[in-house]
């Protein structure tokens, strides 16, 4: 059964060939989606496009620090493809320093990716997301958010995907009237392009101690609750987060 036969679905950030945005089109584009790969650079974008399973799949640039940007590359995309259904705010970026070395060109970079990037992009869709009566939007958040830290990123990177959480409870509510649904993902330890190389095996393994399930997640157990959450199959849940870390929160 193909959950998302007939829809489009644009995923920002989706051009890192191990990362969750990428494994996330490939799982989408598997269950029958048109997707739209957005990165910083269309080449990056296309080469990630033409992996996926089937005809239809566009790749475009696009920078969502940059409101500008996001409305003309999702107006561009409206004209191409005629509908768009699913957003999935993928594109992120991570920094690990300690609360006093945040200097602030380093809060202004991760907040306006994180943060302010999900916001860009979700305004540019929600206008036609509304005129549809209908829309899915999935907001990558971190457990970072949740516990204060994580491995990798700093306290301004927490910062970021709690706004984000925020941030997706409130278009939730606001949204919910016109038919459309926002939730959020916190995933854990997942190995990615961003954690590679960065652990020591002293280091990994604490890491995975605090794991109850005893591994690292892949980035395909994270595009597996994307595709739940952007699917019918989650037609009445709005406002979520949802864990994706073996239950480290509960460690």
């Amino acid at each position: 059964m193909k959950l998302l036969a007939g829809q489009t679905a644009v995923i920002t950030g989706a051009a890192s060939p191990r990362g969750l945005g990428k494994a996330t089109a490939m799982l989408f584009a598997q269950h029958g989606a048109h997707i739209a790969i957005l990165d910083l650079r269309q080449e990056d974008a296309a080469a990630a496009a033409a992996d996926l399973e089937g005809d239809g799949h566009v790749a475009l640039a696009c920078d969502v620090t940059d409101k500008a940007d996001c409305e003309n590359v999702a107006a561009e995309l409206i004209a191409t493809l005629g509908e768009v259904n699913i957003l999935v705010n993928n594109a992120g970026i991570t920094q690990p320093l300690k609360i006093m070395d945040i200097a602030p060109q380093d809060y202004d970079a991760v907040l306006d990716v994180n943060l302010r990037g999900t916001l860009n992009m979700s305004q540019a869709l929600i206008p036609h997301f509304r005129a549809n009566g209908s829309g899915s939007i999935v907001n990558m958040s971190s457990v970072s958010a949740q516990r204060g830290g994580g491995i990798f990123g700093g306290p301004h990177y927490s910062a970021a995907k709690a706004g984000i959480l925020g941030l997706t409870k409130a278009m939730a509510r606001e949204l919910a009237p016109d038919g459309v649904r926002a939730n959020a993902i916190c995933p854990g330890f997942i190995d990615t392009d961003i954690t590679a190389g960065k652990l020591t095996p002293d280091m990994r393994k604490d890491v995975l101690a605090g794991i109850p399930m005893g591994r690292a997640g892949t980035a395909q157990d994270v595009a597996g609750c994307c595709l739940f959450l952007a699917s019918d199959l989650s037609a009445y849940v709005t406002g979520s987060e949802v864990d994706v870390n073996g239950g480290s929160l509960i460690h």
